[in-house]
């Protein structure tokens, strides 16, 4: 599960996801180039020269110092599929679907998504963990809400399926979570690392966020209510160092590069009804995470700012349901554990101690 954060060196740095990227030129080409240097384009929040659509490059009015090269094959066709489908409005009960969530934080993800009413899918690699975990969920809040498969993230047709699956079982999905991830729960230094571990970490954690988001992405935008994609990042995402679990600190930056770049496609493409997003969920008492609690530093942060499971999921999902019911198709990086949360427990433990 994705629930590493790096004890050394505490930061947290948020990621600005106030510009959305879009397509700019800079500086503006002349109109006796010779050539059009793709090379030269620069995402901006505003377009000025021109923007990407399915159909092709398309002119916007204003902008004259177009090279003729490139004007010749700029289209001004008809607004995407996208913007003609008219986005129905998205109430609950929501339809949930969660990747790696028979344990750890996909599992209280889930269980606080049933409590608030929603409907959910989980899925595992393992057949034995997704039977036990779907009979304990169905024995608490029913067997009509919630429903599990077999799926591994790192195979494009076991998505395939689970999207098969989600439709058959609920029709459409509003909110995908993608949380499957791994560390090998191995903590040693790259050198010492096996080929075996390396692989898996980085298959499941960055090639298979990429097929997820894929496939989430082509399911929701045919669908009339749209849907919102969250993918859930971990130690490393802020682009601190994570000695002894580099492999799963390099993969956790790729998250938030993945998020952004999405979210630039998909307003470049004109996708209205779709949108990605963050979740940060900091530390969480989790297996994967104590696995890594070798020493004193380590178990102090993990006794200072690690919570529960539950308490981790009861807020993240009261962030994320805030989204859909508001109607908005804004990015948004919903993180538990900020930096002046982090530095408020910290001090206050050390406060603490000093007066005893």
């Amino acid at each position: 599960m994705a629930s590493l954060l790096h004890f050394p060196s505490l930061c947290f740095s948020s990621p600005s996801y106030s510009n959305i990227p879009t397509i700019h030129l800079s500086p503006p080409i002349s109109s006796s180039s010779n050539a059009f240097n793709f090379s030269s384009v620069l995402t901006r929040q505003k377009p000025q020269i021109l923007g990407l659509c399915p159909r092709g490059i398309r002119r916007v009015p204003g902008n004259p110092n177009l090279p003729l090269r490139l004007q010749s094959i700029i289209t001004t066709g008809p607004e995407s599929q996208s913007q003609l489908k008219k986005r129905e409005p998205m109430i609950p009960p929501y339809n949930v679907l969660i990747t790696g969530s028979t344990k750890g934080i996909g599992y209280a993800l889930a269980k606080e998504f049933l409590k608030s009413g929603d409907n959910v899918i989980i899925c595992s690699r393992s057949a034995e963990r997704v039977e036990s975990a779907v009979q304990n969920l169905n024995e608490e809040f029913g067997a009509q809400r919630v429903s599990g498969t077999v799926c591994d993230v790192r195979k494009g047709d076991e998505i395939k399926k689970l999207v098969t699956f989600a439709r058959d079982k609920l029709k459409y999905i509003d909110i995908w979570i993608n949380n499957a991830g791994s560390n090998a729960y191995t903590y040693k230094p790259l050198s010492e690392a096996s080929d075996e571990d390396l692989i898996e970490v980085v298959t499941t954690n960055t090639l298979g966020l990429m097929i997820c988001c894929r496939e989430a992405i082509m399911m929701m935008s045919n669908q009339p209510r749209g849907g919102h994609i969250f993918n859930i990042d971990g130690a490393g995402s802020d682009g601190r160092p994570t000695p002894r679990f580099a492999a799963y600190g390099a993969t956790k930056r790729s998250v938030v590069h993945l998020t952004k770049s999405l979210q630039a496609e998909l307003q470049m493409q004109e996708v209205k009804n779709v949108m990605v997003h963050n979740l940060s969920p900091g530390m969480v008492t989790t297996k994967l995470l104590m696995s890594g609690a070798l020493t004193k530093q380590a178990k102090f942060f993990i006794n200072v700012l690690a919570e529960p499971a539950e308490v981790v999921a009861e807020y993240l999902v009261t962030g994320i349901r805030s989204i859909p019911s508001s109607g908005s198709m804004k990015p948004t990086y919903i993180r538990f554990l900020t930096g002046l949360k982090a530095y408020s427990q910290i001090f206050s433990v050390k406060d603490t101690i000093c007066c005893l």
